[in-house]
């Protein structure tokens, strides 16, 4: 199992001081700092207005990380392609491919908050459709050989197109971000890879095992190959009860100031695709700090960290991205927690991390 960075660059915090341009600057010396701990992929979220996160272009900051590595993967966390013209996102991370001699892991979702999608003046509403179209057309673009294709559907018509360059890869990887059952199916009817939240996965499905079984389930339905799975884990070194309690405290606040204001949870506002998060957003507004368990978060020792990971292994996932700068955490914290994982947890599995860190 590998390991991954990962951060949505939440910064809608009650009284924060730290402004965006200097977390920007530290997630991404901590991207770098996980290349060079032998991390296997860096996830850079995407996230507008300050509606949670503070890092817009996530394609940007992949660019420059991918100037100053050579071995860490590349991806979004991610595109939230209704937002976007599929055409010009399959140029971007298509040129981002070739540049990055093939590291990208590229990673698209809906996103969550409509006053993200307001201001660029398209339907929140209506962005399932539009989603499954936009993944439709980068599959299509990536996997043209260069060759022009047409395209005609609801919301995206033309004719003619081919981009270039082309990817390195052949073909690109491509996972779908899920929340709900329609997402888990949607990745296996587009042969692509699936990335999950284990405190969703819960709520929604019960655990990661089962959410392993419907995704495979769902490919043999489609006729597809699973592909990697992949789960997103916040994670917090705790060694005594009292920095047990600041982490879980340090998480509630996220939930509680960055999570629930950008999740749809009002039943009279939210779209029918959405409405699997009235009851997530009810039950964050009720989490306590020891309502936490390894469904959600990975707190305390190296020790227990391992343990909880393991089983993570066992359900059949192949790579974990770990969420450490989250809750105002310090970023000197960040980076010493990032280093306390690689040495002590990541040591206990198996993967490409183990040569990385010899070497």
């Amino acid at each position: 199992m590998e390991f991954g960075y990962f951060t949505l660059s939440d910064n809608h915090y009650e009284g924060n001081t730290r402004d965006a341009n200097t977390f920007v600057k530290d997630l991404t010396a901590e991207a770098l700092y996980a290349d060079k701990l032998g991390m296997h992929s860096a996830w850079i979220g995407e996230h507008h207005f300050n509606s949670l996160g503070v890092n817009s272009s996530p394609e940007m900051v992949l660019a420059y990380i991918a100037a100053r590595t050579e071995h860490i993967r590349l991806a979004p966390a991610v595109t939230v392609l209704p937002l976007h013209n599929p055409i010009r996102v399959a140029e971007q991370w298509s040129t981002l491919d070739l540049l990055s001699g093939g590291r990208v892991d590229f990673a698209a979702g809906r996103g969550y908050d409509r006053r993200e999608y307001l201001p660029f003046g398209v339907s929140f509403d209506d962005n399932q459709s539009i989603f499954d179209e936009g993944v439709d057309i980068l599959r299509k673009l990536w996997g043209s050989n260069g060759e022009r294709i047409d395209y005609k559907g609801k919301h995206y018509q033309f004719e003619d197109v081919r981009i270039t360059p082309q990817p390195l890869q052949n073909p690109m990887p491509i996972y779908v971000a899920s929340f709900s059952k329609p997402s888990i199916e949607l990745a296996a009817r587009l042969d692509c890879g699936l990335i999950v939240a284990p405190f969703a996965a819960a709520m929604s499905f019960g655990g990661l095992k089962q959410v392993a079984d419907l995704y495979k389930e769902s490919c043999a339905k489609y006729g597809t190959t699973p592909k990697r799975l992949m789960c997103s884990y916040f994670t917090h070194f705790a060694d005594d009860a009292a920095s047990e309690k600041a982490q879980r405290d340090r998480q509630i606040r996220y939930y509680k100031e960055c999570v629930i204001p950008s999740f749809p949870g009002d039943p009279r506002t939210a779209p029918p695709s959405y409405r699997y998060f009235i009851d997530m957003v009810e039950r964050l507004h009720k989490v306590k700090p020891e309502d936490l368990t390894e469904n959600s978060v990975l707190i305390g020792n190296s020790a227990r960290i391992t343990e909880t990971l393991k089983k993570v292994e066992a359900a059949g996932f192949d790579e974990v991205i770990l969420y450490f700068n989250v809750g105002m955490k310090p970023h000197k914290m960040v980076l010493e927690e990032m280093d306390r994982f690689m040495s002590e947890v990541a040591p206990n599995f198996q993967g490409k991390h183990q040569e990385r860190r010899a070497a």
